[in-house]
Formats: C-alpha cells, sequence, structure tokens
C-alpha cells in the first residue's frame, strides 16, 4: 500500500496529494506520514517524479484534509442518530452514547477539533464524533483547517531538508502512533461503557415516569 502510495504521488503529484489527503480525513487509513513528506521531497528535487511547488503541497494537503472532513462531519450530522439509534444498536449503541458526544464537544469544543488534527489516528476520525455534536460548520471547518496547515507544513518541511529521505520522517513519528493507537482505543472503550451507562441511566428514568403515568 505504502509503495503504490508512493508511485501515486510521484506520478500524480500535487492533485494526488490532495486526493488522498482527502480520502484520510474522510476516515480512510492512509498514511500522511508518508504522503505529505514525499511531497516535501519532491520539492526539493531529491527524488525523481514531478518537481513540486512546496507551498503548493502545504495547501493541497490542507484542502484534501478540509474536504475529507467536511465529508465525514456532514455524513455523521445527517445519518448520525439515526444509524447509532437504529442499526447501532446491535452494536449496543445507544441514546447514550449520542448524550456522550455532545457532552465532550459542549466541554471542549473547537479545542478538541483543533487539537485533533495535530494527532496521529486521532485526526483521521476527529470529524466522525464532531458530526455527531452541536459544533456549527463554518466554525468546525476554520478549526480542522487551522489544525490542518501547521501540521501538513511541519511534515511537508521535513520532507524538503531530508530529501530523499524522507520515510524517515515515519520513521520518528511511528513510535508515537503506537501510543496514539492504544490511546484511541482505550479511549473508544471507556466512552462505549460511559455512554451505555448513560443510556441505562435514561431508561430507568424513563421506566418508573411511564408507569405512574399508566397509572
Amino acid at each position: 500500500m505504502s509503495r503504490y502510495i508512493v508511485d501515486l504521488i510521484s506520478t500524480g503529484g500535487i492533485i494526488a496529494i490532495f486526493v488522498t489527503m482527502a480520502l484520510e480525513s474522510a476516515g480512510v487509513p492512509i498514511s500522511s506520514e508518508i504522503v505529505v513528506p514525499l511531497g516535501g521531497a519532491l520539492a526539493s528535487g531529491a527524488i525523481g517524479g514531478n518537481h513540486l511547488d512546496f507551498t503548493a503541497v502545504v495547501v493541497a494537503a490542507s484542502l484534501g484534509n478540509l474536504l475529507g472532513s467536511v465529508v465525514a462531519y456532514w455524513v455523521t450530522k445527517r445519518y448520525g442518530e439515526s444509524i447509532i439509534l437504529g442499526p447501532g444498536r446491535r452494536l449496543g449503541l445507544s441514546a447514550g452514547h449520542l448524550r456522550l458526544a455532545h457532552r465532550i464537544f459542549d466541554r471542549w469544543g473547537l479545542a478538541a477539533v483543533f487539537g485533533g488534527r495535530l494527532l496521529p489516528v486521532i485526526r483521521t476520525y476527529i470529524s466522525f464524533p464532531a458530526g455527531l455534536s452541536d459544533i456549527r460548520f463554518v466554525p468546525f471547518a476554520v478549526a480542522t483547517l487551522l489544525g490542518a496547515i501547521p501540521w501538513n507544513f511541519a511534515l511537508a518541511f521535513a520532507g524538503l531538508k531530508l530529501g530523499e529521505h524522507y520515510e524517515t520522517v515515519g520513521a520518528y513519528l511511528g513510535p508515537f502512533t503506537i501510543p496514539a493507537v492504544i490511546v484511541v482505543i482505550a479511549l473508544v472503550v471507556v466512552a462505549y461503557i460511559y455512554g451505555k451507562r448513560l443510556g441505562e441511566g435514561d431508561e430507568d428514568s424513563q421506566g418508573p415516569t411511564s408507569s405512574s403515568a399508566t397509572e
């Protein structure tokens, strides 16, 4: 997969960077730690392929992140509740999980979106829970873009300086990626358990009310 992405970026240039980063932010597991440093390396002229403009690499990657994030946000905003309260119940999801998403983003809001864009793994999926929250579209888009720009600039700049050794960027970030995955999994488990309890609390509170109303 990595070899295919390298070939794609080397031949497709700016458009390929835009498309792959859009897919990444829409939930497709494509590593920006490979794509963007490669774009920086192509801008340095140290490796073969299309010679790219450094600024164009950062802009294309950031706008791709924005597009993919917007797609994920709107899909979840449009279908999220019906999925969770419909088919999601077969997986144990409930209205409590929706309430938990609202609570998280009510407390952290745009800081969660901005900070999530700067973290490996989390940046790929942060738009989905944001779509379940009450965060409005324009602030979400601004926070997403502001978080994507420094991340992409740092990766592209590293690739520019490292030239043909751009893969070193991924090697240095690798040790941070595994803990990030562990943290994400732990947070998902905690959110699932806590959201389930919130849902059970709703059912318990509604039970006596409905029975008393019947009487």
